[in-house]
């Protein structure tokens, strides 16, 4: 029996977790599987990789990474998996996450990190691109995806609606 893929949630620091609330409501949303882990790339490298390649044997289909300031740990989670990585950088530190994004997205050739944008939008759409990518080999999940979408959409067109209206009286 095939188990369905999971999607592992990597953090630098605890302290991301309220910005990837909104990671794993968008999974939770889709009924994907998650583990969520406090793992460093310089802090815990010897304890990141052995994370990784053992999440990796048990199933996991996408990893996603937060982190502020050097944002190294999508990187270093890229750099000892194939599987896709999607860094979230966080928006902390003086810079306000500029250096996170530059770390995370400034890859060497051959090592892709996927980038979303900085903070809790970024944290939302990595929850979103994580079921993109599973949902290229799960047609009930690309049917959910797609659904969603068309919700969201909805919703935009009722909003402009209630405006047109309320701009009438």
């Amino acid at each position: 029996m095939m188990t369905k893929p999971f999607v592992a949630v990597l953090m630098g620091s605890d302290s991301d977790l309220p910005v990837m609330q909104a990671t794993l409501d968008v999974l939770k949303s889709f009924e994907i599987t998650t583990e969520v882990k406090v793992t460093s790339a310089h802090r815990t490298p010897v304890a990141t990789h052995s994370y990784v390649t053992d999440a990796e044997a048990r199933g996991c289909g996408v990893f996603i990474c937060a982190a502020g300031l050097a944002a190294h740990l999508a990187g270093a989670v890229a750099g000892i998996t194939t599987l896709p990585v999607v860094g979230v950088p966080i928006d902390a530190g003086p810079l306000q996450g500029m250096d996170a994004l530059l770390s995370t997205a400034m890859m060497p050739g051959g090592v892709p990190v996927a980038t979303v944008a900085i903070g809790s939008a970024g944290a939302k759409n990595a929850g979103y691109l994580a079921a993109q990518i599973l949902a290229t080999g799960d047609k009930e999940l690309a049917l959910a995806v797609k659904a969603d979408r068309q919700k969201n959409a909805e919703a935009v067109i009722a909003k402009d609606a209630a405006l047109q209206e309320r701009l009438k009286g």
